[in-house]
């Protein structure tokens, strides 16, 4: 029994255009997106490309944020002016007032959300990585490439199906540290 060999090739393409024709047709040959990686210097939506949507825990991580932050805002809003053995009287004014705790529990819970964003966004684009990456220096100058790695294709196959699918480079590729 062989084993079959896993093909890694990066195309290389001038516009987005050819780029996801070639998704296209390249889904179309049996490859599955699993398989397939863009990679490109601009942001490129998954819709832009045909692609399915990403799964990301960026807003379930968010939303732990603003509900910590919430929560911070509420215990400082309502729970610390009762923690005092008197509570301090102001004139006639109730121990909580409405407007100020609005804005505590308005500003703990946007900054605690956006720092749980941040870290969230972070986490998930894996940042920052010291393996080496399969990356040609073409998509720094504005071109998109595609990187196929799959276990099930023919090489000779695959390189000329993307030449004739608009690729100006088709190569190995090579993992090198970034």
């Amino acid at each position: 029994m062989t084993e079959s060999k896993v093909v890694d090739i990066l195309a290389v393409f001038a516009d987005i255009g050819p780029a996801a024709d070639a998704l296209d047709q390249l889904r179309a040959m049996g490859i599955h997106d699993e398989c397939m990686n863009v990679i490109s210097g601009v942001p490129v939506t998954e819709a832009m490309l045909g692609r399915p949507a990403q799964h990301t825990n960026v807003p379930r991580i968010a939303l732990g944020g603003a509900l910590l932050g919430f929560s911070a805002g509420a215990f400082l809003a309502f729970g610390v002016p009762y923690m005092y053995p008197y509570p301090i009287q102001v004139g006639r004014q109730a121990p909580i007032s409405g407007p100020p705790s609005v804005i505590i529990l308005f500003e703990l819970t946007m900054l605690i959300m956006l720092l749980s964003t941040f870290l969230g966004v972070f986490l998930d684009s894996m940042f920052p990585n010291y393996r080496p990456m399969k990356y040609v220096t073409e998509v720094s100058d504005g071109k998109i490439a595609i990187l196929i790695e799959c276990p099930h294709v023919e090489e000779k196959k695959l390189t000329d199906a993307l030449k004739k699918m608009g690729a100006e480079s088709v190569e190995p590729a090579e993992a090198q540290h970034l």
